[in-house]
């Protein structure tokens, strides 16, 4: 039976790693009756983090796609990673969510990786409420986090709806142990021994009183900025009823303009129940959406759009894959008009058509339940698709529509396994190409002359993921080498060549020329361009195959091997010649003048620069400094933040194969460290030596 649109709740968990998503997403299912047990991250026995290598080290790797039910609502919910290797599974997430929960610590506040997702979510303008989480830890500082929501991720603008009764774990004085609702003005009570299932709503303290009245005339000075009527009721003194503060939390959330803020600990099962409410009252269904835009595949300057209507003509955007030997799981968002099972779609990105065989909606611990159809709004998986991959358009092929498709972020480092037997060979070619229909960010090419696949992922983490599921999970036999970093090349000036073809071939004589502008382009991670330029001279189809030629040419390797970047092709003119100019004559011609362009404007190699944030008590900070001055590190700064001293830096990747054990040595196992991907700059020439 479809589910009713208004009802839907499309939603996300996102964080920094270690904020307490998982748990927040297992206390959820427990109090929806999704689940009747509660898992635990350590004991790796939660229902999202299925997989054995997150089991083993405690964290999430795979975005889980989950529903339940919960105050009439159909929740469709994802929990994502937080670790920077892993980001693409929260950029394909965000692109296909109406709205998300963002998880903070209590202690550590707004760390690196929650501003990485806190940009993703707004590069696709998803409403949000945060849950601040951890306030049972010592170190605890609500105001803090707040006060920091709204300084570093500006122009965020945090509305508190609730407060703390306390911080700290129990045997601080002044510990945690409830929170206050400010819309209702209530103490809510999360008794322990019935694991926090029950909500006790009561009066608020007499020595809260004053606290919880300022923070309530705050939430409403800032609510009055986006209700006329509320701030009428406020002058004329009456009282402001919960129904008109839950009506404007809800519209200026649906509108971006606020993110309320709730609190509360869910490993200790407290606060995890008014999040739930929130994302049923505040946060978008796929009715409050705005019309999904494409284009025409036909067309590409006109644009379409697809309401969410049942209605409509059928689109949807595949935003993950789940290989399997016997057939892959695709998870589809239903943007507009009706999907049935065995019916046939059309795929206009790859202009061909899939068949749908099954449809089944992913419930709590890898169970899931087989529907005919599913109606706009909704996500399903769908068993059957056979040329769509993550970030393909499939849509009604009398209706064509071609959606945004997703970006992810280039790979900095690769890793050689080669096959110890010729049998292997021909098994992990299969393997890898499993793996990366399920995983944009891997790639892998295979070198024919020494059976090496070359493959290259987000990180050390990313690639030691992989490495073990081929070891563990497909027993393949191979040898894998140490990683290395994955350069790039681009130009160093602009430059103006001719590439000739006067040659033999065939038996034939053969001419042609091909004369090309290249110039290096200041934007990061730009692919190399190509544009062509119109000569009458020339037939229009030798002029295609020249610039086609030097597409392929720009997505090859460099003169070192290494992918090229940031560079700008323009076709400036050609010769030809009847009866001698061939198409054959006009790709030597165009490759002769690409691999002229590039030894002419000189090479320059790029390599990737990783954004460091190290968080580590006081005595370590100069040892850990040091070390970081050693590996071509810039520090950009220092903050305070309680009893931990948090260090931003940039350092080149190469220098930071091994940083992780270092920085356990130096602080004694206390000090943590995210990085990122921040830049690819020009690399010295003594750490190129063996790379290139």
């Amino acid at each position: 039976m479809p589910r009713q649109l208004a009802n839907i709740r499309n939603i996300g968990i996102i964080a920094h790693i270690d904020a307490g998503k998982t748990t927040l997403t297992e206390r959820m299912l427990f109090y929806a009756g999704a689940i009747h047990r509660m898992g635990d991250v350590d004991k790796g026995t939660t229902t999202t983090d299925i997989d054995p290598e997150e089991q083993q080290r405690g964290i999430t790797i795979y975005s889980a796609c989950i529903s339940f039910e919960w105050k009439g609502c159909s929740v469709n919910l994802i929990d994502t990673p937080g670790h920077v290797d892993f980001t693409a599974e929260v950029e394909r997430s965000l692109r296909v969510l109406d709205g998300g929960v963002v998880v903070f610590s209590a202690r550590e506040g707004v760390e690196a990786q929650s501003e990485t997702v806190w940009r993703q979510a707004d590069k696709y303008h998803v409403p949000r409420v945060a849950f601040i989480n951890k306030l049972d830890r010592e170190g605890a500082d609500f105001e803090g986090v707040v006060a920091e929501i709204r300084k570093r991720l500006e122009p965020a603008n945090p509305v508190a709806l609730q407060i703390p009764v306390g911080a700290g774990p129990p045997h601080m004085k002044d510990h945690f142990r409830g929170v206050i609702d400010l819309v209702a003005m209530q103490l809510l009570t999360f008794p322990a021994d019935e694991q926090g299932s029950k909500v006790v709503r009561q009066e608020i303290p007499e020595d809260q009183h004053a606290r919880a009245a300022k923070w309530r005339t705050t939430m409403l000075e800032r609510l009055y900025d986006f209700s006329n009527e509320l701030m009428l009721v406020a002058l004329d003194e009456k009282p402001i009823s919960e129904e008109l503060i839950r009506s404007v939390v809800r519209n200026a959330t649906l509108h971006r303009l606020m993110v309320p803020v709730f609190c509360g600990s869910a490993l200790d099962h407290v606060g995890v129940q008014p999040v739930m409410d929130a994302v049923a009252d505040y946060l978008p269904s796929p009715a409050d959406m705005p019309p999904v835009e494409g284009t025409d595949p036909e067309k590409p300057d006109k644009i379409e759009k697809r309401r969410p209507d049942p209605k409509e003509p059928f689109c949807g955007l595949v935003f993950k894959i789940e290989a399997e030997r016997h057939g892959d799981l695709a998870y589809v968002r239903v943007y507009s008009g009706t999907l049935e099972a065995n019916t046939r779609v059309f795929n206009p990105g790859k202009d061909k058509k899939d068949n749908v065989a099954q449809l089944w909606q992913v419930e709590p611990g890898g169970r899931r339940d087989q529907v005919k159809q599913v109606e706009a709004g909704d996500i399903i998986g769908v068993i059957g698709l056979r040329h769509s991959t993550t970030g393909d358009t499939i849509c009604d092929s009398q209706h064509p529509i071609l959606l945004e498709s997703i970006a992810f972020p280039d790979t900095v480092i690769s890793m050689a396994i080669e096959p110890e037997t010729s049998v292997e060979r021909k098994k992990l070619a299969e393997t890898l190409d499993l793996m990366k229909r399920q995983d944009p960010t891997f790639q892998s090419v295979e070198n024919e002359e020494t059976g090496q696949a070359l493959i290259r992922g987000m990180g050390e983490l990313h690639l030691e993921v992989i490495k073990h599921r081929l070891l563990r999970d497909f027993n393949l036999k191979v040898r894998v080498h140490k990683p290395r970093v994955s350069y790039r090349e681009t130009i160093q000036k602009p430059v103006e060549v001719t590439g000739e073809c006067h040659r033999l071939i065939a038996g034939k004589n053969t001419f042609a020329k091909v004369r090309i502008r290249m110039e290096p382009v200041a934007a990061d991670h730009a692919p190399v361009s190509v544009y062509g330029a119109v000569v009458p001279e020339v037939p229009a189809a030798l002029m295609d195959t020249a610039r086609d030629e030097l597409v392929a040419k720009g997505q090859g390797g460099g003169l070192y091997g290494n992918p090229l970047t940031r560079i700008k092709v323009q076709i400036l003119g050609a010769e030809a010649r009847d009866a001698e100019s061939t198409d054959v004559a006009f790709r030597i011609a165009a490759s002769d003048a690409f691999e002229r362009g590039l030894r002419e404007s000189g090479i320059v190699v790029l390599e990737p620069i990783m954004r460091l944030q190290i968080s580590t008590p006081e005595e370590s900070l100069g040892e850990i400094i040091s070390n970081l001055q050693q590996k071509r590190s810039l520090i950009q700064g220092t903050t305070i933040r309680g009893r931990q001293t948090i260090i931003d830096a940039e350092a080149p990747l190469a220098r930071l194969f091994g940083f992780a054990s270092e920085l356990r040595g130096l602080s004694q196992g206390r000090a943590t460290c995210t990085m990122e991907p921040a830049a690819y700059r020009p690399a010295p020439p003594e750490d190129l030596e063996g790379f290139v």
